[in-house]
């Protein structure tokens, strides 16, 4: 079950912040595991050659990459190009690139809001922007289309996690949703299917990295506690839980379900609805 054989998948954000496992290498990693012939792409090429390692410790033979900026259209096109002429194909596209910035309408510069507008929401058109052609040939030819898999944030659908207000963060995550869902219905026809991850409160090395320090706790074991604490099952997820939800929706189990959003939270939105 959940097998990837025979599948390729383009994975943004492939690399991990810091030591340890982040959503993109770890859903590069499980989907290898499962069959697929990955294509990792990430700006910081320390972080890509990372995951390259852990393909190698694994003995996993299903590794190809490269440095890509996925806010620029012409170095996603690229990375597309060269994961096509090694491939020959794309069956699973995941956009996992996003970042947030604190900030509200007033105390955030310009600047920043049109770069978090950009990593979080752009990222995500132009990966499917030049993917969804291949995709599309590929059902007309006879075969099968593909699974788009999208990262969101549950920071956008109900409240502002840690306590800290992150406007253009929450628009873009909530913009992923809607992208998502109307891009599935435009080629629902045509053997594509597209899916949003909606994560919660994750332990995955950004916690140590940076938001300590964002959020102003004295320590980051002191900040991991606060944020276990916020979470009804008592833990935060990571990365590995975010993984499984992208495998999922990406395999052929799957196969009925498009234009929605599987949230990974440990219940946070549940028990703290919008007001």
């Amino acid at each position: 079950m959940l097998s990837m054989a025979g599948k390729v998948a383009f994975v943004t954000g492939a690399g991990s912040v810091g030591n340890g496992w982040g959503n993109g290498k770890a859903a590069a990693v499980l989907l290898a595991r499962q069959g697929a012939d990955v294509f990792g792409v990430d700006i910081n090429d320390e972080a890509l050659a990372a995951t390259k390692q852990a393909f190698h410790d694994e003995g996993l033979a299903h590794w190809g990459g490269r440095r890509c900026d996925v806010t620029d259209s012409a170095s996603v096109r690229d990375a597309v190009e060269e994961c096509v002429a090694r491939y020959g194909r794309i069956d699973v596209l995941v956009n996992n690139v996003g970042g947030s910035a604190p900030g509200d309408p007033v105390t955030m510069s310009e600047d920043t809001w049109r770069t978090q507008i950009d990593i979080n929401l752009t990222s995500a058109f132009l990966g499917c922007k030049h993917v969804l052609p291949i995709m599309e040939r590929q059902f007309e030819a006879g075969g099968r289309g593909g699974a788009i898999i999208n990262v969101s944030s549950i920071g956008c659908m109900t409240f502002q996690v840690d306590g800290r207000v992150s406007s253009a963060y929450a628009a873009s995550k909530a913009g992923v949703l809607a992208f998502s869902r109307s891009t599935a219905i435009a080629y629902i026809k045509k053997g594509i299917r597209v899916n949003t991850v909606v994560p919660g409160v994750m332990h995955t090395p950004l916690v140590e990295y940076r938001l300590t320090s964002q959020l102003g706790a004295a320590s980051a074991e002191e900040l991991i506690a606060r944020r276990h604490a916020s979470v009804p099952m008592g833990r935060m997820g990571d990365a590995w839980d975010v993984a499984h939800a992208i495998l999922f929706l990406a395999s052929d189990e799957a196969r009925y379900i498009t234009a929605t959003e599987l949230v990974v939270d440990g219940g946070m939105t549940a028990a703290r609805p919008a007001s």
